[in-house]
């Protein structure tokens, strides 16, 4: 039986980030991940995209991950966002918001690759592959139990502060007590990498039409990331088609901007769902990341999001240990702190996603002239744009230090 001050549940990209950050507060953190590191079934590290803020890239650089992820990352210097086939238009530019860049595009196996090289150069016990499969208080401190495959025996953790980071359908927020509610959109991500006969110019699209939104995110060379949302049988039909048919639905749906597609990589698919968690904490135990809300991918706002979440929840230990150096990271109050600090940036970036979704599904005409009408007033107003950027940092609320550019123990 071993003991820990801190364990977390679930090595993706918040979890593993978490870990790291709690381990330069010289805490005991062990971090349980169900799959082996460098197995493709890891579905954080895949090769899917994902855009993260000026913010996000500020925690990296505190964690000591971004030197490994720059090179690799590109810039977004634009936004542009459009309905196809009507009038409506909106463009975003990081020059005339006096940025250097609104966030950048990188591929989810570059960071996991950066977050497990620091994690093996850290003070971090690893446990995988091991899941927790039994998990209960005992007075002031959590028993959890850890199977894998590769160990003929379960064995037994006592840390004094359980973190779920275990994604939407999270096993230890279930089995803690702490419930969560989920929103099917019926909607399908069709996910590829698309070489493109026109470079990006690091302007990233998002075009809404009949069947589903289509987001165009820039990565290296002349290629984005494509995420292609459809109804689920529509998703079906377009993964089945052969690359060349594939390419031309997918040009006919998005247009010429890029001029022609050359080629597609390999095709995924995930279904869309809006998960909250009831809460964000229970007994000795605290909900990061997925496991505290899974959003729809159309605002690109989902893994920032579960991010600050785990630079809140680091700060919120950093300023306790400052103050005690035996501080138990357990504690109620903590917990508290880190709850309602999180709730209002929650909500706020929630509505804002869950709107939009509501927004660009409805194909009523009045709605759709009303939503067209809206675009270009927001292409008309800076304050608008000023408002869309700043979600880069949080919806609401206080800003973690981390996000800010700063360090956890000033």
């Amino acid at each position: 039986m071993s003991q820990h001050d801190i364990l977390i549940c679930g090595g993706g990209l918040v979890g593993a980030s978490l870990a790291l950050a709690l381990a330069q507060l010289e805490f005991d953190v062990a971090l349980a991940e169900a799959v082996p590191f460098g197995k493709a079934e890891q579905p954080s590290f895949d090769e899917r995209t994902t855009a993260i803020s000026n913010g996000t890239q500020r925690i990296f650089k505190a964690l000591g991950v971004w030197p490994l992820i720059e090179r690799s990352a590109t810039p977004i210097k634009r936004i542009h966002v459009s309905d196809q086939g009507r009038f409506g238009f909106a463009r975003i530019d990081a020059a005339e918001q006096d940025l250097p860049q609104l966030g950048y595009v990188v591929v989810n196996r570059i960071m996991g690759e950066a977050l497990w090289r620091r994690l093996n150069e850290a003070r971090i016990k690893l446990y995988a592959p091991a899941r927790a499969t039994n998990t209960s208080v005992r007075d002031d401190r959590y028993e959890v139990t850890l199977s894998s495959d590769l160990q003929p025996s379960a064995y037994t953790l006592e840390p004094r502060l359980l973190i779920a980071a275990d994604g939407a359908r999270s096993a230890v927020r279930e089995a803690a007590g702490v419930g969560a509610t989920h929103k099917d959109y019926d909607q399908t991500a069709v996910i590829a990498n698309i070489g493109c006969q026109k470079f990006h110019n690091h302007v990233a699209y998002e075009r809404f039409t009949p069947e589903g939104p289509i987001a165009m995110l820039p990565i290296t060379d002349a290629r984005v990331g494509v995420v292609w949302v459809l109804a689920p049988k529509v998703a079906a039909e377009v993964l089945q088609l052969s690359d060349t048919d594939f390419i031309a639905r997918l040009q006919a749906a998005f247009g010429l901007r890029l001029g022609r597609f050359t080629q597609v990589g390999k095709r995924s698919s995930y279904p869309l769902s809006l998960t909250q968690a009831e809460r964000y904490i229970g007994e000795r135990l605290a909900v990061v990341g997925n496991a505290a809300q899974g959003l729809h991918p159309i605002a690109g706002q989902g893994f920032n999001l579960g991010l600050r979440d785990a630079a809140c929840l680091a700060e919120v230990l950093a300023d306790a240990k400052r103050a005690d150096a035996d501080v138990d990271p357990g504690s109620q109050t903590l917990l508290q702190r880190y709850a309602e600090w999180r709730g209002e940036d929650r909500s706020g970036i929630v509505k804002f996603t869950d709107g939009l979704v509501r927004l660009f599904s409805q194909d009523v005409g009045p709605i759709k002239a009303a939503r067209d009408v809206g675009m270009l007033l927001f292409d008309l107003s800076p304050q608008a744009k000023d408002y869309l950027s700043q979600l880069s940092l949080g919806a609401a609320g206080k800003i973690p230090r981390l996000a800010r550019g700063g360090v956890l123990q000033e």
